[in-house]
C-alpha cells in the first residue's frame, strides 16, 4: 500500500459495512462529535500515521497496521464509520474509549490515542502481532500444564489490575485474549472493553451480557445484581478449555446450555483430565461456583498452587482446541451474516 496521504489509501478507511435493518441507525449530521474532546488528539490520523495492510474487520469497523511517521513505531488503527453505528453501539464504544484511556498494564491492551471527525472515529491501539491466544496455542501443536498456568496467571494479573481500577470486564473470552511478543516473551493482552463497566461497592451490574459459553449463572438469569466476580467465573471456563481443548459446558441449544451453566453441571472426564493435576482441578472448582461470594477473588487466585508453580507439567495436546476454534469461527461468521 502507498502512503497514507494518497487518495487510494484514504478510501480504504471507509468501512464497507452492511446496514442492519433491525437497528435504529444513528444519522450522521456532519457535526456528530460524541467523544469527550479531552480524549481526542488534534488533526487527522492520516497526518501522523502511514497506513498499511488490513488486519481485520467487524460489523462497523476495520483495522489496519500503521506506522507512526515520526518514530517508526507500528500500531493497529481501528477505523469506525459512524453512519453504521446505532445508539446502543455508540454507548458501548464511548464506554470502551473511556475505559481504555484510563488503563495502563502489561496484560491489558493499550489505547495510545484517538482521532475523531464528523464521519469517523480512529483508535490508535497497541499492535498485537500474535493474534488470538487459542489460535496461537494450536499453531504450537502442544504445550504443557505449566504453560497453561503461566497463561492464566497473566490473565489474572490483568484482571487484578482492572478490578483495582473498579473495572469489570464482563466479556472475558478467547476472542478478547491476544498474544504479543515483547523482548522475546509472549505476553497476554486483555482486549475489547465494549461490555465493561465501572463499578464500586455500592454500584452493581444488572445487564445480561457477555458470551453465553463464558458467562456466569447470575449473568444469564438476571435474577439479581452481580459484581466483578463474573470475571472470575469466565477465568474458570478459560482455564478449563486451556487444559483440555473443549468447554466445560456444552449443549446443542442455548436453552440447554443455559441450564447446564445455571446448575454448574460440568465434570473432568477422562482421558484428557486423567493427566491434569489436582491443583489445576481445584483452581477451576473454586471459580466455577454458583454462589458468587464463594468464588476466589482475582488476588486470591494468584496465591493458588496452580498459579504459584506447584501444579503438574504434563504435555497437553491442542488437537481438541483446533476443533473448538473451528466451531467458534463458524459461529462468529454466522452471527455476522445474520
Amino acid at each position: 500500500m502507498g502512503c497514507a496521504g494518497s487518495k487510494e489509501e484514504k478510501n480504504l478507511t471507509t468501512v464497507p459495512a452492511k446496514r442492519a435493518s433491525s437497528r435504529e441507525v444513528a444519522q450522521d449530521k456532519g457535526d456528530n462529535m460524541f467523544v469527550d474532546p479531552v480524549n481526542v488528539s488534534p488533526g487527522k490520523v492520516e497526518d501522523f500515521y502511514t497506513i498499511h495492510q488490513e488486519l481485520g474487520r467487524g460489523t462497523f469497523s476495520v483495522v489496519y497496521e500503521a506506522t507512526h511517521k515520526s518514530d517508526g513505531v507500528k500500531y493497529a488503527l481501528k477505523f469506525i464509520d459512524k453512519k453504521y453505528v446505532d445508539k446502543e453501539d455508540l454507548v458501548l464504544l464511548s464506554r470502551e474509549i473511556e475505559i481504555m484511556k484510563r488503563v495502563n498494564h502489561p496484560n491489558v491492551l493499550c489505547l495510545k490515542e484517538m482521532f475523531e471527525t464528523p464521519n469517523q472515529i480512529s483508535l490508535v491501539l497497541e499492535l498485537v502481532a500474535g493474534g488470538e491466544l487459542f489460535f496461537k496455542i494450536v499453531e504450537k501443536g502442544s504445550y504443557s500444564e505449566k504453560d497453561a498456568s503461566a497463561i492464566v496467571k497473566q490473565i489474572v494479573e490483568g484482571v487484578v489490575y482492572l478490578h483495582g481500577m473498579n473495572i469489570c470486564h464482563r466479556d472475558l473470552k478467547p476472542e478478547n485474549l491476544l498474544v504479543a511478543v515483547e523482548d522475546g516473551k509472549e505476553v497476554i493482552k486483555i482486549a475489547d472493553f465494549g461490555l465493561s463497566k465501572i463499578f464500586s461497592e455500592q454500584v452493581f451490574l444488572e445487564t445480561s451480557c457477555g458470551t453465553p459459553d463464558y458467562a456466569a449463572p447470575e449473568v444469564l438469569t438476571v435474577e439479581k445484581t452481580y459484581d466483578n466476580s463474573v470475571d472470575l467465573w469466565s477465568i474458570g471456563v478459560i482455564t478449563y478449555v486451556l487444559l483440555c481443548g473443549y468447554p466445560p459446558f456444552y449443549a446443542s441449544s442455548h436453552p440447554a446450555l443455559f441450564e447446564k451453566i445455571i446448575n454448574c453441571n460440568y465434570s473432568f472426564p477422562d482421558p484428557e483430565w486423567g493427566f491434569i493435576s489436582h491443583e489445576a482441578k481445584e483452581f477451576i472448582r473454586h471459580l466455577l461456583v454458583i454462589n458468587p461470594s464463594d468464588r476466589l477473588t482475582a488476588e486470591q487466585c494468584l496465591k493458588q498452587p496452580f498459579l504459584t508453580g506447584q501444579s503438574g507439567s504434563n504435555e497437553i495436546n491442542a488437537s481438541s482446541m483446533n476443533t473448538y476454534n473451528a466451531n467458534r469461527k463458524k459461529a462468529l461468521a454466522s452471527k455476522q451474516n445474520a
